[in-house]
């Protein structure tokens, strides 16, 4: 969430950064309910204040009469503190309805546009030539009989599988891999809950609940399943306030991960793409404002450290203003190189790494106090996707494939599968 108290001053950059995000929010609406909340927590203030006085009052000597009118006045202004309490309460609930329809500021160097204006920063890896026809993800697990595609189906619906055989073995690996690789970094691992109460999920920014929601709700509860570990991993510092010495905090997060995929469709999203339910191992940080944007770089270093790693060809990627989600300032995408996607391969996207500035820590109340001023300030959250396992199964496998339908291991995973090689059967 914007800090409230900059919407008057800075209200046309924020109409403009909403209009460049395609969001549609109404500021002035947003801008008239803090000024209403501002004048309720002044009336509420003043009207505690003079309670306060007339308490005082009342510890001097008083005649039968002067003190009946002082238990009349005292009652009244209970009455009257209940009552400004009740509207300020519903003014700052509007206020947090209409701020949370507001997204986070963008950085100055994002591209402007939608999903396919992103700027390419930078291409590692040539794409593999192939002296024969390669197969994309879906038929290399149907002939390695690695996914289930149809009994996910029938048991859970569409957008559900099965691993099976190695693929079992290699979801694990990779887990483990990018585990060793984000722990060495001085990342805290964490096998995170796979529920979050809603108020940790709507704090990290992780709503709509509309048709448009990508979280699942559990019915009759106050609670979701989370869509990334950032969820879980953010919700430890709900209310806590660190020492600036314990900065820059990393924790890694393990969970499964829960998206609805509304409005999924479409030949990119076949297979283990887009899906229901995955595995994920992914970073958070939290550190001082002035750190923020060079732990972004130390995220996605890492992330390209883990692709490299898994010798597959890849690009990163600077996301569009029109493409961030809510709560991100900048965001970078990293694709592989998918052999199978299309006619005659293209990139995909398998991690990202976002900085969220204070959006996130202002409704989390997550907080840091400076050595030098001992004041409290609100700290900068950043995401990052160490591994999604689906999303990192599907170069993995059409970026090694050989010609007797064989899939080679890269060799940063053989100590965790124990195999050099998938198949051929």
């Amino acid at each position: 969430m914007l800090d409230p108290r900059v919407l008057a001053d800075r209200r046309d950059e924020i109409a403009s950064n909403c209009q460049r995000r395609g969001v549609t929010v109404d500021v002035d609406a947003a801008v008239a309910a803090h000024e209403r909340v501002t004048v309720q927590q002044t009336a509420l203030n003043d009207q505690n204040r003079a309670r306060n006085e007339h308490q005082k009052s009342g510890r001097k000597q008083l005649s039968p009469e002067e003190r009946e009118a002082h238990v009349a006045e005292g009652r009244r202004l209970k009455e009257s503190v209940g009552e400004i309490e009740g509207q300020l309460a519903d003014a700052q609930a509007e206020l947090n309805r209409l701020m949370a329809a507001i997204p986070n500021f963008a950085h100055p160097d994002s591209p402007v546009g939608g999903e396919k204006d992103f700027r390419v920063l930078r291409t590692v890896g040539e794409p593999r030539r192939f002296d024969f026809a390669p197969l994309d993800h879906l038929a290399i697990a149907e002939r390695l009989d690695l996914v289930d595609f149809e009994s996910g189906a029938k048991v859970s619906g569409p957008k559900f599988y099965y691993l099976k055989n190695e693929a079992v073995l290699l979801d694990m690996a990779l887990q483990r891999y990018a585990l060793d690789i984000v722990t060495a970094e001085g990342f805290t691992p964490f096998i995170t809950p796979d529920l979050a109460r809603r108020d940790i999920v709507d704090a990290m920014a992780f709503s709509p609940r509309d048709a448009a929601t990508q979280i699942y709700s559990v019915a009759d509860s106050e609670l979701d399943l989370i869509g990334t570990a950032e969820i879980t991993l953010g919700g430890l510092y709900q209310d806590e306030i660190v020492d600036e010495s314990e900065l820059p905090i990393r924790l890694a997060g393990v969970s499964h991960c829960y998206r609805t995929e509304a409005g999924s469709a479409g030949r990119e999203s076949k297979g283990l793409y887009r899906v229901h339910q995955f595995s994920k191992v992914e970073m958070f940080v939290l550190t001082r404002p002035e750190d923020s944007a060079a732990m972004h770089d130390e995220i996605l270093a890492i992330e390209e450290k883990i692709f490299q790693g898994l010798e597959i060809p890849y690009r990163v990627i600077d996301i569009a203003i029109g493409d961030l989600g809510a709560p991100a300032y900048r965001k970078f995408d990293i694709e592989a190189w998918m052999p199978g996607r299309g006619e005659n391969g293209d990139y995909g996207e398998v991690t990202s790494a976002s900085n969220c500035t204070d959006f996130q820590a202002r409704r989390l109340r997550a907080r840091f106090r400076r050595a030098e001023t001992r004041k409290n300030e609100l700290l900068h959250t950043l995401n990052g996707t160490a591994v999604a396992v689906t999303r990192t199964l599907i170069p993995v496998l059409e970026n090694h494939q050989d010609s007797d339908g064989s899939i080679a291991i890269p060799k940063a995973l053989q100590p965790y599968m124990g195999l050099e090689r998938i198949g051929p059967r």
